[in-house]
Order: structure tokens, then C-alpha cells, then sequence
């Protein structure tokens, strides 16, 4: 049986948490500080740069685990809204916890009245990728970025639920 996941919205006290997270993630498809794709100036200003700004940032934890999964939602223009810092630690993957954040960053931006999210992620994230493609994101480009490729996606959020959301 796999363990609920508890999704919540970011609080000060989760920065070292998500911190080991993100650089687990990283790590983990062999992603490093200078690469070219890693960047990490967001992090000591999450509150600023995701929740005060239009956005959100939301956090998955299990029982007895804590943070296992987390997942940004930053301001790009009115209608568009960028997907970032989707994570889950190695250890809970393939259990449908990144698809949960996803479908609630999806929801939470259809309810702040984005049409549209972007997001990118790289070739060696052979599990980010497939979860895009269920999920109906669409490939927009790729970008060479020293010996990594970088892909660029949106998904149109249904009009539809993105006015009901936001009355």
C-alpha cells in the first residue's frame, strides 16, 4: 500500500528540508552548480519569488517521513504561470507523488487565473518527462546548455475550470 501524501503550502521552517531535496534531485540525474541549468537564487526567497508574487509553492509530506516531494508555481505574465521545482526524493518515487503536485500546481494556477503553464526540465529526467507527457504538456523547443539538453513545455489549462476557480 503506498502512504498518503499530505500536500500543504510551504512554510519558513521547510527551507532546509526543501533545500536537501532540490539537491538530492539534482544529484540524482547528475546535474551540478555551474553546469549551465542549475540554479538555486530562489530558495532563501520562496516566499517572495512564489507566494507573494502570484504563485505557490506546495510541499508533500508522508507520515513519519516528512518532506518527500515539493513543487513551485511562479508568476511569468497575467495568463501564464511557470511549473518549477518539481521533486521527489529517490526513495518515494513511482508512486504517484510527483503527479499529485503536479495536478494541484495545475489546479491552484487554474484557481489564481493562469491559462497557461510552461516548465522545462532535461533529457536525464527520463521520469519528469514522462510525467509531462501523461499529464498534456506539449514540447515547445530544446536548448543545448553545455552537455545537457534542456526541453521547454506548456499546457493550456482548461479556460472552462480556470474562470470557475478564480470567482
Amino acid at each position: 500500500m503506498v502512504a498518503v501524501l499530505k500536500i500543504r503550502q510551504y512554510r519558513w521552517s521547510d527551507l532546509d528540508a526543501v533545500w536537501t531535496l532540490h539537491q538530492i534531485g539534482l544529484a540524482q540525474v547528475g546535474l551540478l552548480p555551474g553546469d549551465g541549468v542549475y540554479y538555486d537564487d530562489d530558495f532563501p526567497r520562496i516566499s517572495e519569488v512564489y507566494l507573494a508574487d502570484r504563485g505557490d509553492f506546495l510541499i508533500g509530506e508522508v507520515a513519519g517521513s516528512g518532506i518527500v516531494a515539493m513543487g513551485g508555481l511562479r508568476r511569468v505574465d497575467d495568463q501564464t504561470a511557470e511549473m518549477c521545482r518539481l521533486r521527489v526524493h529517490p526513495e518515494y518515487q513511482r508512486r504517484g507523488y510527483g503527479a499529485q503536485i503536479m495536478e494541484a500546481l495545475e489546479q491552484r494556477a487554474g484557481r489564481l487565473g493562469y491559462t497557461l503553464l510552461r516548465g522545462d526540465t532535461t533529457l536525464q529526467q527520463v521520469a519528469a518527462l514522462e510525467l509531462y507527457r501523461k499529464s498534456g504538456w506539449r514540447e515547445l523547443r530544446r536548448e543545448v546548455r553545455g552537455d545537457t539538453v534542456v526541453l521547454y513545455g506548456e499546457k493550456r489549462l482548461n479556460a472552462e475550470v480556470s474562470r470557475l476557480f478564480s470567482r
